[in-house]
């Protein structure tokens, strides 16, 4: 293996890459727009939820209880309702996903024994958000009741009458704003790296077929590991780069705190790299189509790292079965190692095992991409 066989080889793809619209596109134009649209378009957050409430009694403590929800940033109250005839129009019609109703005799209860009850009725046919917003729900109220027990808001009766219960205190740790952007978005980083590394290089050695120049490159005395190596050079530093931009723009324009070292993040992101390059030039050096390259390509990254690397879904709430399966996802080590560097700023003997598992995986492809490769026109 020589170093000026490999060069030459470099220097030829980083020309077709220059020449190649679609190329560059995929490469610097692709990971910008998928930051954006992800970035924004994906989130776990449910804020500012259409609201109706139904305030059967009227009072000023009911009217307390709603001014909590108005506050909240998790509800937007929209409309105020007459009856449960207006309740059920106003979700059948996608108004409101969630309708409050206080009952005639909140005050009364609350004087009474220090406990009254609310209704919560939800539009379930997004069962994850309903279950969200129940929650939030319970959250308004129990802070109303706090704020009543402490005497803050004057109500016929005594706050002594209220039920203290436990005082919860909670600390959380990592992502103290519990913004799912920041657990989304180095989820993004993997995605963007894993699609554009693979569709890139998937049309390697099918582009040279297509255009018929295979020919020419046999006849040369280049060796098959040689023509791998230079090939997948450019495209390894397109990947950098692409890095760097994916790094920059998630701490600079979406605020996602990174606190682990750069050494580890490019460390990683090379062996990432290394992968994925590996797994589009597998793809095209079986397939001599750059349509069927590029559509394999897509099939073999987008699909897993978004469904099965933990991506958007944690991996330990799915079946054991799936779970299995996740194991074989090369993107699910990747993705646990940017959350941790970007969110808990672990070290690399922290992620000793993500880490060894994409050393085994570059390993692995890297030895069946060198195979894949010969130098005949069969």
């Amino acid at each position: 293996m020589r170093w000026r066989r490999i060069r030459a080889i470099a220097l030829k793809e980083a020309i077709q890459i220059r020449r190649d619209t679609r190329s560059l596109i995929i490469a610097l134009f692709m990971p910008f727009m998928q930051m954006i649209l992800l970035g924004y378009g994906v989130s776990l957050d449910i804020k500012h939820l259409p609201t109706c409430v139904y305030d059967r009694e009227g009072s000023q403590n009911s009217q307390a209880l709603l001014k909590h929800f108005q506050s909240s940033e998790y509800f937007r109250i929209v409309s105020v309702l007459k009856d449960y005839r207006e309740a059920k129009a106003a979700l059948d019609a996608d108004r409101c996903r969630i309708v409050v109703a206080i009952p005639q005799d909140f005050s009364q209860k609350l004087s009474d024994s220090g406990g009254s009850s609310v209704q919560v009725l939800a539009d379930a046919s997004d069962d994850n958000t309903a279950n969200i917003a129940i929650g939030y729900a319970h959250s308004v109220v129990d802070q109303f009741q706090s704020d009543l027990a402490r005497g803050a808001l004057g109500f016929g009766g005594s706050p002594s009458l209220l039920t203290q219960g436990v005082d919860l205190e909670e600390r959380v740790w990592f992502n103290e704003d519990l913004d799912s952007r920041d657990y989304i978005i180095p989820g993004v980083v993997a995605l963007i790296m894993a699609l554009v590394g693979a569709l890139l290089t998937s049309l390697t050695i099918s582009r040279e077929w297509e255009r018929g120049t295979m020919e020419l490159l046999i006849s040369t005395p280049v060796l098959p590991s040689e023509v791998m190596l230079g090939k997948l050079i450019p495209y390894f530093a397109i990947g950098m780069l692409d890095a760097v931009f994916c790094l920059v723009f998630a701490v600079y324009w979406f605020h996602v705190p990174y606190r682990g070292t750069l050494f580890a993040l490019f460390l990683t992101t090379a062996l990432f790299l290394v992968v994925v390059l590996g797994v589009g030039f597998l793809i095209s050096a079986g397939i001599k189509s750059q349509v069927g390259a590029s559509q394999i390509a897509v099939l073999v990254t987008l699909l897993p790292t978004s469904l099965l690397s933990g991506y958007a879904f944690p991996i330990d709430q799915m079946p054991p079965l799936v779970q299995g399966v996740t194991y074989v996802v090369f993107a699910r080590y990747y993705v646990t190692i940017l959350k941790a560097l970007f969110l808990k700023g672990s070290g690399l003997a922290d992620l000793m095992q993500p880490v060894l598992a994409m050393v085994a995986y570059a390993a692995v492809v890297a030895f069946l991409a060198g195979r894949a490769f010969k130098k005949r026109l069969d």
